[in-house]
């Protein structure tokens, strides 16, 4: 397994590739990270590297956070995040890692949280079939029959409704980097990835 990395969206546009094609990107800038604690097997029960990102003042963090950023002498990082790893080993706190850890035409998973949509009904949020809109219907956009009368005389757990669509974390596999910008710490991804420009993603390797 390989270490992941921490990064913010940017936004969308467009590149032209060798061939003359359309290519639509993301552009995401990625670290860089800091290694802010190595876990071993033997120390912990299982082996991670936490990763840390984004500078920020002493008082944007609570006092543990900080005691545990001190107790290595690393400044004050907003977000912190572990990834699993075979070969703790190999890293050592204090380590800057950076877009240098990836390649270009390599495959990244990126993981966010997409964009809150609010309140949704079902023809929106899972892609339910509307009622007739004409000969008198009163079923148009609502959700029909939502389970049995006597037995069981309730509505079953799980049950698709309205609600809160989007806000969510998502995962988005195997998304190739087009470019890698290793002076302004960019990676230029193909196709798009979840959240607003801005919003905080986890970028890793794909297995």
């Amino acid at each position: 397994m390989s270490l992941g990395l921490l990064g913010n969206k940017i936004g969308m546009t467009q590149i032209f590739d060798e061939s003359g094609n359309i290519v639509p990107v993301s552009i995401v800038k990625v670290g860089p990270c800091i290694i802010t604690q190595v876990k071993t097997d033997l120390q912990d029960g299982y082996n991670a590297i936490q990763i840390g990102y984004g500078n920020v003042s002493n008082k944007s963090l609570t006092q543990p956070e900080l005691g545990h950023l001190q107790k290595s002498n690393i400044q004050p990082l907003k977000y912190l995040k572990e990834f699993r790893v075979n070969n703790p080993e190999n890293f050592k706190v204090g380590q800057v890692i950076n877009v240098e850890s990836f390649t270009a035409g390599q495959l990244i998973d990126v993981t966010g949280k997409s964009c809150g949509k609010g309140f949704s009904g079902l023809q929106k949020r899972y892609n339910f079939s509307r009622g007739p809109m004409t000969h008198g219907s009163k079923n148009h956009r609502g959700p029909g029959s939502i389970g049995m009368g006597t037995s069981p005389g309730r509505v079953l757990p799980g049950k698709k409704m309205a609600g809160q669509l989007g806000n969510k974390i998502a995962n988005i596999k195997k998304l190739k980097i087009i470019q890698v910008n290793s002076d302004e710490n960019i990676l230029i991804v193909k196709g798009s990835v979840p959240g607003k420009p801005g919003n905080l993603l986890s970028i890793k390797a794909s297995n």
